[in-house]
Protein backbone atom coordinates (compact mmCIF):
# COMPACT_ATOMS: atom_id res chain seq x y z
CA UNK A 1 0.00 0.00 0.00
CA UNK A 2 1.28 3.36 -0.47
CA UNK A 3 -0.29 4.97 2.64
CA UNK A 4 2.99 5.61 4.87
CA UNK A 5 2.50 4.96 8.45
CA UNK A 6 4.28 7.45 11.09
CA UNK A 7 5.75 5.84 14.17
CA UNK A 8 7.82 7.06 17.20
CA UNK A 9 11.08 5.22 17.63
CA UNK A 10 13.48 6.12 20.64
CA UNK A 11 16.75 6.48 20.04
CA UNK A 12 19.38 6.81 22.71
CA UNK A 13 23.30 6.94 22.55
CA UNK A 14 24.45 7.29 19.29
CA UNK A 15 27.85 6.49 19.23
CA UNK A 16 30.48 9.02 17.06
CA UNK A 17 31.70 5.52 14.86
CA UNK A 18 29.67 2.33 13.98
CA UNK A 19 32.27 -0.93 13.47
CA UNK A 20 31.18 -4.03 12.20
CA UNK A 21 31.93 -7.24 13.94
CA UNK A 22 33.36 -10.33 12.23
CA UNK A 23 30.77 -13.34 11.49
CA UNK A 24 31.42 -16.52 10.35
CA UNK A 25 30.83 -17.20 6.30
CA UNK A 26 28.00 -19.36 6.78
CA UNK A 27 25.82 -16.35 8.63
CA UNK A 28 25.52 -15.03 5.15
CA UNK A 29 27.12 -11.41 6.34
CA UNK A 30 29.79 -10.10 4.62
CA UNK A 31 31.73 -6.65 5.09
CA UNK A 32 33.19 -4.23 2.57
CA UNK A 33 35.36 -1.63 3.77
CA UNK A 34 33.29 1.66 3.73
CA UNK A 35 35.76 4.64 3.89
CA UNK A 36 33.45 7.32 4.63
CA UNK A 37 33.08 9.23 8.14
CA UNK A 38 31.89 6.59 9.74
CA UNK A 39 32.47 2.95 9.02
CA UNK A 40 31.87 -0.51 7.36
CA UNK A 41 28.54 -1.47 5.33
CA UNK A 42 26.79 -4.51 5.74
CA UNK A 43 25.62 -6.78 3.31
CA UNK A 44 23.35 -10.07 3.92
CA UNK A 45 20.45 -11.59 1.70
CA UNK A 46 16.77 -12.14 1.95
CA UNK A 47 15.80 -15.81 1.17
CA UNK A 48 12.29 -17.16 0.91
CA UNK A 49 10.27 -16.53 3.80
CA UNK A 50 9.56 -20.20 6.04
CA UNK A 51 5.98 -20.19 4.52
CA UNK A 52 6.86 -19.47 0.88
CA UNK A 53 8.89 -22.64 1.15
CA UNK A 54 6.19 -24.72 2.65
CA UNK A 55 3.54 -23.41 0.20
CA UNK A 56 6.73 -24.11 -2.35
CA UNK A 57 5.86 -20.71 -4.23
CA UNK A 58 8.12 -17.58 -5.11
CA UNK A 59 11.02 -20.43 -6.55
CA UNK A 60 13.83 -18.31 -7.14
CA UNK A 61 13.08 -15.09 -5.04
CA UNK A 62 15.85 -13.96 -2.83
CA UNK A 63 17.02 -10.02 -1.96
CA UNK A 64 20.57 -8.21 -1.74
CA UNK A 65 20.36 -5.93 1.22
CA UNK A 66 23.06 -3.33 1.83
CA UNK A 67 23.44 -0.93 5.20
CA UNK A 68 25.28 1.75 4.98
CA UNK A 69 25.85 3.38 8.42
CA UNK A 70 25.29 7.32 9.10
CA UNK A 71 26.23 9.38 11.89
CA UNK A 72 22.76 10.67 11.63
CA UNK A 73 20.77 8.16 9.98
CA UNK A 74 21.35 5.00 7.80
CA UNK A 75 21.00 3.55 4.93
CA UNK A 76 18.99 -0.11 3.79
CA UNK A 77 18.82 -0.84 -0.53
CA UNK A 78 17.38 -3.84 -0.89
CA UNK A 79 17.25 -5.21 -4.79
CA UNK A 80 14.96 -8.18 -4.98
CA UNK A 81 14.81 -10.63 -7.90
CA UNK A 82 12.82 -13.20 -9.25
CA UNK A 83 9.76 -11.26 -7.44
CA UNK A 84 6.14 -11.73 -9.50
CA UNK A 85 5.86 -8.98 -11.87
CA UNK A 86 4.72 -6.06 -11.51
CA UNK A 87 3.25 -6.07 -7.79
CA UNK A 88 3.96 -4.40 -4.41
CA UNK A 89 5.48 -5.43 -1.23
CA UNK A 90 6.07 -4.04 2.24
CA UNK A 91 9.27 -3.83 3.77
CA UNK A 92 9.60 -4.67 7.47
CA UNK A 93 12.16 -4.54 10.54
CA UNK A 94 11.11 -7.14 12.81
CA UNK A 95 12.27 -8.67 16.42
CA UNK A 96 11.74 -12.22 15.19
CA UNK A 97 12.15 -13.76 11.37
CA UNK A 98 9.04 -16.38 11.04
CA UNK A 99 5.50 -15.74 12.98
CA UNK A 100 4.66 -14.17 15.14
CA UNK A 101 7.25 -11.58 14.32
CA UNK A 102 7.40 -10.15 17.19
CA UNK A 103 7.69 -6.09 17.58
CA UNK A 104 7.54 -4.92 13.56
CA UNK A 105 8.50 -1.66 12.45
CA UNK A 106 7.03 -0.45 8.55
CA UNK A 107 9.87 0.89 6.51
CA UNK A 108 8.27 1.71 3.29
CA UNK A 109 7.52 -0.37 -0.28
CA UNK A 110 8.79 -2.27 -3.15
CA UNK A 111 7.59 -2.29 -6.16
CA UNK A 112 8.23 -5.14 -8.57
CA UNK A 113 8.74 -3.97 -12.83
CA UNK A 114 8.12 -6.42 -15.34
CA UNK A 115 10.97 -7.94 -14.77
CA UNK A 116 10.32 -9.25 -11.40
CA UNK A 117 13.08 -6.90 -10.02
CA UNK A 118 12.69 -4.03 -7.43
CA UNK A 119 14.85 -1.89 -5.43
CA UNK A 120 13.88 0.30 -2.52
CA UNK A 121 16.20 2.48 -0.46
CA UNK A 122 15.38 3.42 2.97
CA UNK A 123 16.47 5.51 5.92
CA UNK A 124 16.43 5.07 9.54
CA UNK A 125 18.51 3.07 12.26
CA UNK A 126 19.42 -0.44 11.16
CA UNK A 127 22.06 -0.87 13.69
CA UNK A 128 22.05 -2.59 17.04
CA UNK A 129 20.30 0.67 18.66
CA UNK A 130 17.26 -0.27 16.66
CA UNK A 131 14.53 -0.54 18.94
CA UNK A 132 10.93 0.58 19.51
CA UNK A 133 10.26 0.83 23.54
CA UNK A 134 6.63 1.94 25.25
CA UNK A 135 7.72 3.62 28.53
CA UNK A 136 4.05 3.39 29.99
CA UNK A 137 0.32 2.88 28.54
CA UNK A 138 -1.19 5.86 26.58
CA UNK A 139 -4.29 5.67 23.98
CA UNK A 140 -3.45 5.65 20.62
CA UNK A 141 -6.04 6.72 17.49
CA UNK A 142 -7.52 4.02 15.72
CA UNK A 143 -7.23 5.01 11.82
CA UNK A 144 -7.84 1.42 10.33
CA UNK A 145 -9.23 -1.78 10.76
CA UNK A 146 -7.45 -4.04 13.35
CA UNK A 147 -6.29 -0.65 15.51
CA UNK A 148 -5.56 -0.81 18.73
CA UNK A 149 -7.14 1.69 21.11
CA UNK A 150 -4.06 1.68 23.46
CA UNK A 151 -0.09 0.49 23.44
CA UNK A 152 1.54 -2.08 25.86
CA UNK A 153 3.99 -1.04 28.15
CA UNK A 154 7.06 -2.38 27.34
CA UNK A 155 11.02 -1.85 27.95
CA UNK A 156 13.42 -1.43 24.71
CA UNK A 157 12.88 -4.12 22.74
CA UNK A 158 15.16 -4.66 20.07
CA UNK A 159 14.60 -5.68 16.02
CA UNK A 160 17.50 -6.76 13.94
CA UNK A 161 15.62 -8.96 11.12
CA UNK A 162 13.93 -7.80 8.03
CA UNK A 163 10.74 -9.14 6.42
CA UNK A 164 9.20 -8.44 2.95
CA UNK A 165 5.25 -8.84 2.57
CA UNK A 166 3.29 -9.34 -0.45
CA UNK A 167 0.82 -6.03 -0.60
CA UNK A 168 -2.27 -7.87 -0.56
CA UNK A 169 -3.37 -11.42 -0.49
CA UNK A 170 -4.70 -11.64 -3.92
CA UNK A 171 -1.05 -10.85 -5.17
CA UNK A 172 0.11 -14.03 -2.79
CA UNK A 173 -2.29 -16.12 -4.25
CA UNK A 174 -1.33 -15.17 -7.78
CA UNK A 175 2.27 -16.21 -6.71
CA UNK A 176 0.64 -19.41 -5.42
CA UNK A 177 1.25 -18.70 -2.03
CA UNK A 178 -1.12 -18.57 0.66
CA UNK A 179 -4.10 -16.59 0.89
CA UNK A 180 -3.72 -15.31 4.59
CA UNK A 181 -4.53 -11.82 5.42
CA UNK A 182 -2.04 -10.21 7.37
CA UNK A 183 -1.38 -6.34 9.53
CA UNK A 184 1.93 -6.31 7.08
CA UNK A 185 0.66 -3.00 5.34
CA UNK A 186 -0.39 0.81 5.93
CA UNK A 187 -4.27 -0.48 5.80
CA UNK A 188 -3.37 -3.72 7.51
CA UNK A 189 -4.75 -5.89 4.81
CA UNK A 190 -1.41 -7.53 3.26
CA UNK A 191 -0.51 -10.69 2.01
CA UNK A 192 1.74 -13.42 3.61
CA UNK A 193 5.56 -13.05 4.03
CA UNK A 194 7.61 -13.56 0.79
CA UNK A 195 11.17 -12.82 2.17
CA UNK A 196 12.75 -13.00 5.52
CA UNK A 197 16.34 -13.39 7.23
CA UNK A 198 14.92 -16.58 8.43
CA UNK A 199 18.80 -17.88 7.69
CA UNK A 200 19.92 -15.83 10.94
CA UNK A 201 18.89 -16.76 14.39
CA UNK A 202 15.77 -15.40 15.94
CA UNK A 203 18.17 -13.28 18.39
CA UNK A 204 20.78 -13.02 15.86
CA UNK A 205 19.74 -11.12 13.10
CA UNK A 206 21.89 -9.13 10.31
CA UNK A 207 21.26 -5.43 11.68
CA UNK A 208 22.52 -6.53 15.00
CA UNK A 209 26.57 -6.69 13.52
CA UNK A 210 26.55 -2.53 12.74
CA UNK A 211 27.62 -1.40 16.00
Amino acid sequence: MKSHVLAALSVIGLGAAFALTAVQPSSGLTAASHHTQNAAQLHFKLQRSSGAVAANCLLGASADVTVTPGSIADSMTISAHQLPPNQEFDVFVIQVPNAPFGVSWYQGDLESNAQGDATGHFRGRFSIETFAVAPGVAPAPVVFSGDGNQNVASPPIHEYHVGVWFGSPTAAAAAGCPTTVTPFNGHHNAGVQALSTKQFGDLRGPLRQVK
